[in-house]
């Protein structure tokens, strides 16, 4: 397993069922952390992840609070707006956990506060936006890391 997509709180079957299709297809596994803003059963979710999601390997938990109990001692980074290192710049190793907010709100104000040394962004270069699309940030990354691990 190459890398690890990590999910907090996912809101559109259409991104979450995307990245899954993402996931499988670069090797990694895939985390999704509840609440969801939707049904895993969602005809949305399922046609953007096609015939593919069964083939998935993705871990699902309760909470936020439940997926740190799981992975204790697991290497992580944390993508927000409001980081202020570059994607280019992770030190990317075998099993990181890349993790990214919800798409209305991003990640939670606590976790930014307290993970600052491992909160990167992706680089924008216009002011007319404030963030990507979720589904378009976790492949910006995922082959940046699969590009830097090869």
């Amino acid at each position: 397993m190459a890398l690890n997509i990590v999910l907090f709180e996912p809101e559109i079957p259409n991104n979450t069922g995307n990245i899954g299709r993402l996931a499988l297809a670069s090797g990694s596994k895939l985390h999704l952390v509840k609440p969801f803003g939707f049904e895993l059963s969602s005809s949305r979710l399922k046609r953007a992840g096609l015939d593919y999601w069964q083939h998935l390997d993705v871990s699902i938990y309760a909470s936020i609070d439940d997926f740190f109990n799981i992975n204790l001692n697991k290497h992580f980074v944390f993508f927000s707006s409001h980081g202020t290192k570059s994607h280019w710049d992770i030190p990317f190793e075998k099993d990181l956990f890349l993790i990214f907010g919800k798409e209305s709100v991003g990640l939670p104000k606590s976790l930014i506060a307290d993970y600052k040394t491992q909160l990167y962004q992706i680089p924008l270069y216009s002011a007319h936006i404030r963030s990507l699309n979720l589904a378009n940030a976790v492949g910006i990354v995922v082959y940046e890391g699969l590009r830097q691990l090869r």
